[in-house]
């Protein structure tokens, strides 16, 4: 979403970084480009200007010029001010001391709402709450049977005691209250409240009608479902591509409905995001979720602060850890750890653990966006096929029990049968048993380093594996060659015997795994996606 503003801010920061010390025309040059990014990026024009008045007055106060790095500075206070607009903290969801609460969604038609009443109820039931749904919007043709699946993906159950317009024909004529002939979706909402008490429901997610437009009758309608259900919380939901309309649109249903907490859709989207820069600033209202894709997963709440760092490509990596948290089973990670310990080899098994791991983490490209500095490898990142581990997948499920553990005992015919049972060709059966064959060797040189690669001989380092034999050198036929060898062998003998305690931290005469390099990536990571 925040691709090209990224993009431009990264190119200018950049470009300050260069300059040892920060001149007054430094600055202007550095809010001239910033305006002109942000305006680029749709942001509303009021909140442009508040925000590059701010970044100025303190890139020319003693808080920059004081600074060790200058540069860096002006960085951390463009970041601050991100934070600022997008809301400053993190708002949750305000739960009633008396259950259920009861949540509205507002917004225009094709904002999202219905799918992202699905999302909201998934992630509240991850939460450990109990979410019912109910179909309020009997406006929008087949509204509620959309929502009815979407429950049914969440797991959640769905309240709709009216079916709304199924044909998309409106016959009906709209009543001052904004009623539709197709059942009174206030009594609805009501019904649907008192049916989550009764349930003992502690959570209840009111789906409501939208309009193409902001009209009169939308804003009845919302109006009086607001006060029939006294709702804890309302959350309007906004399409963050549609760019300088959101301001407008955000303030009518401030003065007709008064949300409390703004949702954002389609952040996965091209667009270029200013929606997410101005809702904030100019309705008060803080921003709480954001939808970042089509899967009942891909839902998160809304940071400031992380999110300023995508936008300054800093990266995400407290949420990536909290994903990674949720997805990996804790028992499972202990029995990676006492086999690592154990020295027992890396499994196919294990294999597919980890890789059952990733899938529930969501979008392979979103996590790797979410690492520092990636917009640079944007290009890398978006060739990435994510169907490759579909077919690794589908090889390893074609293996017995016996060869999933047992990876070298796996000869032509077993590898013949794997392809077929795969639908892959043989030679990408033996690309996948040999990247398999490096990963684990890998593992195994890790041991010997004691855990951490480049570093071998390091003390509790574990068993040291058996060196590979060297070929040894023939002596020469020439006495005098011979000799001289001899001789040389011998110092070399003397040395080790000598300097045994200094390689054993890791000396010259050093020891397994000397050639490895920390700063690489493992290799299984990367051979793994057939790169």
């Amino acid at each position: 979403m925040f691709t090209s503003l990224s993009d431009r801010l990264t190119d200018t920061f950049r470009h300050l970084r260069s300059k040892g010390r920060i001149t007054e025309s430094d600055v202007n040059s550095t809010i001239r480009d910033i305006r002109v990014a942000l305006l680029d990026a749709d942001v509303a024009l009021p909140v442009v200007r508040h925000f590059t008045a701010a970044v100025r007055d303190r890139a020319l106060g003693a808080e920059v010029h004081e600074a060790l790095n200058p540069a860096q500075q002006v960085v951390k206070v463009v970041n601050d001010e991100l934070v600022t607009i997008l809301g400053g903290e993190t708002r949750r969801i305000a739960f009633a001391k008396q259950p259920p609460t009861v949540i509205m969604l507002a917004g225009l038609q094709g904002s999202g709402k219905t799918t992202l009443a699905g999302k909201l109820a998934y992630w509240l039931k991850d939460q450990g709450h109990t979410p019912m749904l109910v179909a309020a919007d009997l406006q929008r043709p087949n509204a509620v049977t959309q929502l009815q699946v979407v429950g049914e993906r969440a797991g959640v159950p769905v309240y709709a005691p009216e079916r709304g317009n199924v044909s998309g024909y409106d016959a009906a004529i709209e009543s001052r209250s904004g009623t539709q002939g197709f059942g009174d979706p206030i009594a609805v909402a009501r019904q649907g409240v008192e049916e989550a008490r009764r349930q003992q429901r502690d959570v209840v997610i009111v789906d409501t009608a939208g309009r193409l437009a902001i009209d009169e009758a939308l804003m009845q309608q919302a109006s009086d479902i607001r006060s029939a259900i006294e709702p804890d919380e309302v959350l309007f939901v906004i399409d963050a591509m549609i760019g300088q309309a959101a301001v407008e649109t955000a303030d009518a249903f401030q003065r007709g409905v008064d949300f409390t907490g703004v949702v954002l859709t389609k952040l996965d989207g091209d667009a270029r995001g200013g929606a997410a820069l101005s809702v904030a600033q100019t309705t008060g209202r803080p921003i709480m979720f954001a939808s970042t894709g089509e899967g009942v997963k891909e839902f998160e709440v809304f940071h400031p602060d992380r999110m300023a760092s995508r936008i300054l490509d800093m990266g995400d990596v407290l949420t990536l850890i909290e994903q990674a948290e949720r997805a990996f089973d804790r028992r499972e990670a202990d029995e990676m750890a006492r086999k690592f310990m154990a020295e027992e080899d890396f499994t196919f098994d294990d294999f597919l653990q980890q890789m059952a791991a990733i899938k529930k983490m969501g979008n392979l490209k979103s996590m790797l966006g979410m690492m520092p500095g990636m917009n640079q490898m944007r290009d890398a990142i978006n060739s990435l096929d994510e169907r490759e581990f579909d077919r690794v997948e589908a090889m390893v499920r074609s293996m017995t029990p016996f060869e999933r553990t047992h990876p070298k005992q796996i000869n032509g015919s077993r590898r013949a049968r794997i392809a077929r049972g795969s639908g892959v060709q043989v030679s990408e059966v033996n690309a996948l048993l040999e990247r398999f064959g490096e990963a684990q060797k890998m593992m195994r040189q890790m041991r010997r380093g004691g855990g951490m690669p480049g570093m071998p001989g390091m003390p509790g380092g574990g068993k040291k594996g058996k060196q590979a034999p060297q070929r040894k050198k023939g002596k020469s036929g020439n006495p005098a060659k011979r000799a001289e060898q001899e001789r040389a062998a011998a110092d070399k003998a003397k040395a080790a015997k000598g300097n045994s305690l200094g390689s054993a931290f890791g000396g010259a005469d050093g020891a397994d795994g000397a050639g490895l390099d920390a700063s690489q990536l493992p290799k299984g990571f990367d051979s793994f996606l057939g790169r």
